[in-house]
């Protein structure tokens, strides 16, 4: 498949409009039965194999952490915090109820810690300070969680605040989590956190905490390694999990269990059927280097583009990959100046001339603006090339 692109550098083709078209391979078992939604997907494909009420609005507990950690997550990715920087937490922060980490007030933590106290042990007090940290405030910290929300093309969730304690108008769905979930995990250091089963914060303090994750899969089925479980009165029990096996990476949901026993097993029966009847084969990674595209009025006259994401193709157990499709569509009139991850057009594979996998073609470098003496000479030398062709 690479190779076919590696052919490809310097005389691309264009494509007319094509929207993405993955089929939902779901199954016909329950596999739910005592929740009241559910869902199961494929992370790279985002194939959706079971599901059940997927769109039902209604209360995600604690699920809701896994925004507030998408949030924390990019803000660390664009160096506006580092893993090391105090958080100073609020009485605000630390009067807040349900889990928590027993933060004091004026108590410090770095974003580590925090992250710890947020991803292990659910802690609401450690999220406000969090979302303190990042906006100022809890109230301006939702609405950077709901436009992120509307970014993502969440239509059936919005917040109210950043812990997921009982709040009018706060909800989402068995299929926007699963959404935020595979949103989280594109930042690979995630899983080191809510992969971890147990943990101490204050080590070297008389007040030692014992952090237990909240997700038990964690540590009785192979492959888990996140994301975060949900509870109150009125959401019941609720848990994302994501497991991993033989390169393939599955998000299961569940939204009203009546007990932590009953929302693990049907989790782990999703799971357990996700992996037993699918397999992923992967044809590009994320940065791989596909083509090298004209651009007009750069100081170079070619950019190379790169995977955005990875492109990964989904079949059933036993299915043999063939009449694959790869095709590219690039944006019209690539002019400088571009950025370095600037989406420049999309690399897609068909079969039987449907859309199975795809992603967006980003440039890898940055273009700046020819000058004015470039452009001159450019000019000048196609002039030159013109005359004596004559």
């Amino acid at each position: 498949m690479k190779r076919f692109f590696s052919i490809c550098l310097a005389g691309l083709f264009l494509l007319g409009s094509v929207s993405p078209a993955f089929a939902n391979e779901t199954s016909e078992t329950d596999l739910a039965p005592n929740a009241k939604s559910a869902i199961l997907i494929e992370r790279d494909t985002g194939t959706i194999l079971y599901a059940k009420n997927q769109d039902e609005k209604l209360a995600p507990a604690s699920m809701t952490k896994i925004m507030t950690m998408i949030l924390i997550m990019e803000a660390i990715e664009q160096s506006r915090i580092d893993w090391d920087d105090q958080v100073t937490t609020s009485e605000y922060a630390a009067s807040m109820g349900g889990s928590q980490i027993f933060l004091e007030p004026g108590e410090s933590m770095t974003v580590k810690e925090m992250l710890s106290g947020i991803s292990i042990g659910s802690a609401n007090d450690a999220a406000v300070a969090m979302a303190e940290k990042l906006a100022g405030s809890e109230k301006a910290f939702v609405v950077q969680m709901n436009k992120r929300a509307k970014e993502l093309g969440l239509k059936n969730t919005h917040f109210s605040n950043c812990t997921g304690l009982p709040i009018d108008d706060h909800y989402s769905s068995a299929r926007d989590m699963a959404l935020m979930g595979k949103e989280l995990l594109k930042h690979p250091e995630i899983t080191k956190f809510t992969g971890t089963y147990e943990s101490f914060l204050r080590e070297k303090s008389d007040q030692k905490f014992w952090l237990v994750n909240t997700n038990r899969l964690v540590k009785f089925y192979p492959g888990v390694d996140g994301l975060k479980t949900g509870f109150t009165n009125e959401s019941k029990y609720c848990l994302t999990a994501t497991a991993v096996k033989d390169d393939m990476r599955l998000i299961a949901v569940v939204f009203g269990a009546e007990n932590p026993k009953e929302r693990n097993a049907q989790v782990t029966s999703m799971l357990d059927y996700g992996f037993s009847h699918y397999d992923t084969s992967e044809q590009f990674k994320k940065d791989d280097k596909l083509a090298l595209v004209p651009v007009s009025k750069g100081n170079h006259k070619r950019v190379k583009l790169a995977v955005a994401d990875d492109v990964t193709i989904l079949t059933k157990k036993g299915e043999k990959l063939s009449n694959l499709d790869p095709k590219m569509k690039l944006n019209k009139d690539i002019q400088a100046p571009i950025f370095k991850g600037q989406e420049l057009g999309k690399v897609m594979i068909e079969k039987d001339g449907k859309v199975i996998a795809q992603s967006k073609l980003v440039a890898a470098e940055d273009i700046t603006s020819a000058t004015w003496l470039q452009l001159f000479g450019r000019t000048l030398g196609h002039f030159t090339q013109v005359k004596l062709s004559q």
